[in-house]
């Protein structure tokens, strides 16, 4: 009979745990959707046709031997975003505002001189990836580029911090075709498992070129200023920094996941049928067609006109947010335009300058990506030392600052990316 009582007792008592246990789950999930957004979003614009279309040629250039380059990326990503969005937290405040506050106003300026001109030319490259997309679906860059500038303008400056960040977690979303695109491909899964985890290296030309592009471009400026400006706008403080932190892994795991998928898709079809050079991402994307079925190929598109969509709207906003904290102006999507007139003007202007470009007749796209390309590499290591100084002072982080372990990872990875840029940059091939 006691036994049979003391059973009897225990049963109530794992009843009445499981819903504690499942209320507690509930509230984490809660919490972290709160705070879920400016890592997730900003690390899926390093996605951006310029990115899809790099991924593209590696894949149809040397297969899945690239693959393995995703791992220190991914690393990389991780390490230098956690450290943008823990000063957002810490501190309250962006990382033109911190700069121009410890550093002075000279440096801002040139931070901001050299973001806003290579921004200028990416954002210009983003509008060609929506024209280059919608080319596959016989669209004319006449009607697509103006559509995509105004439908991303409308979000942005018409809406409230919330509404526009859910649409930008949205179209980051809209990613899964490039899975889908990979599966109707029917890679060698075995093969791309194993070129992922070990190392394989080639002296076949443009190997290198392509290991320092897949490498050293993965971290680009204006991502810092962007998701720190993100985390403050959003009222994340250190009460919430975990989550954040959790936010920010996710992200950089799933980019370079659709990474993946890019190039294994690639490998598997254009690769392995002898087309080994891309020039355009649309070029990727119609080659698919024959070769994985024409869902493949309209999927593949898609992805390239989102890409574009998220990139034309998040690149405005981050040189907007840096160029308005060096300067001292008021910003935030949350504000309306009578609020903050020179960041919407500016925002504004932007975009019509990079769509404009993409519209002009025999204008020489290339050269204007190239350059941006330079400018961003030119100013990386200044960013990414900027905020290695920043972080390390505890008058401003406090307990926050970076552990030793924290550091020799943080300048490991600023370093590697920056010698990796410089190469790129001074590569003749490049």
């Amino acid at each position: 009979m006691e036994n049979l009582k003391t059973n009897s007792t225990a049963k109530p008592r794992s009843r009445r745990r499981a819903p504690g246990l499942l209320s507690s789950w509930k509230t984490r999930l809660l919490l972290f959707m709160a705070v879920f957004g400016p890592g997730f979003i900003t690390a899926n614009v390093d996605n951006d046709p310029g990115g899809i279309l790099t991924y593209s040629q590696a894949g149809a250039k040397f297969g899945y031997l690239l693959l393995w380059t995703l791992v220190p990326t991914t690393i990389a990503l991780i390490v230098i975003q956690e450290m943008s969005a823990r000063m957002g937290a810490v501190t309250g405040k962006g990382l033109s505002d911190l700069i121009r506050e410890e550093f002075g106003l000279r440096w801002t300026f040139f931070a901001m001189l050299v973001l806003g001109m290579a921004d200028l030319g990416n954002i210009a490259s983003e509008f060609a990836g929506i024209a280059s997309g919608a080319s596959v679906f016989n669209i004319s860059k006449y009607i697509a580029v103006p559509l995509g500038a105004v439908l991303v303008w409308t979000v942005v400056v018409r809406g409230t911090y919330r509404p526009v960040e859910r649409i930008l977690i949205l179209f980051s979303f809209v990613y899964i075709a490039y899975p889908i695109s990979a599966f109707l491909a029917k890679p060698d899964w075995h093969l791309a498992i194993k070129q992922t985890i070990i190392p394989s290296f080639s002296h076949q030309p443009g190997y290198l070129v392509l290991l320092i592009g897949l490498i050293g471009t993965t971290i680009a400026p204006w991502m810092q200023f962007y998701l720190q400006a993100s985390v403050v706008e959003k009222g994340i403080g250190k009460k919430e920094y975990g989550l954040c932190r959790m936010d920010v892994i996710v992200g950089c795991v799933i980019t370079d996941v659709v990474a993946f998928f890019i190039l294994a898709a690639c490998a598997a079809t254009l690769h392995k049928t002898g087309i080994t050079n891309i020039n355009d991402s649309a070029q990727a994307a119609l080659a698919l067609k024959p070769l994985a079925g024409r869902y493949a190929s309209l999927l593949f598109a898609v992805g390239i006109i989102n890409a574009g969509l998220l990139s034309a709207a998040i690149l405005p906003l981050a040189t907007a947010y840096n160029i308005c904290e060096g300067m001292g102006f008021e910003s935030g999507v949350e504000r309306k335009f009578s609020e903050a007139p020179a960041f919407y003007w500016l925002y504004t202007l932007l975009i019509c300058a990079g769509a404009g470009f993409v519209l002009i007749p025999h204008i020489p796209l290339l050269k204007i990506i190239l350059f941006s390309q330079v400018a961003n590499g030119v100013l990386l290591p200044f960013v990414l030392t900027f905020m290695l100084l920043l972080i390390n002072r505890k008058e401003i982080m406090g307990e926050y600052k970076n552990s030793l372990l924290f550091n020799i990872l943080a300048w490991g990875s600023s370093v590697t990316i920056i010698v990796l840029t410089i190469m790129m940059i001074l590569s003749p091939a490049g």
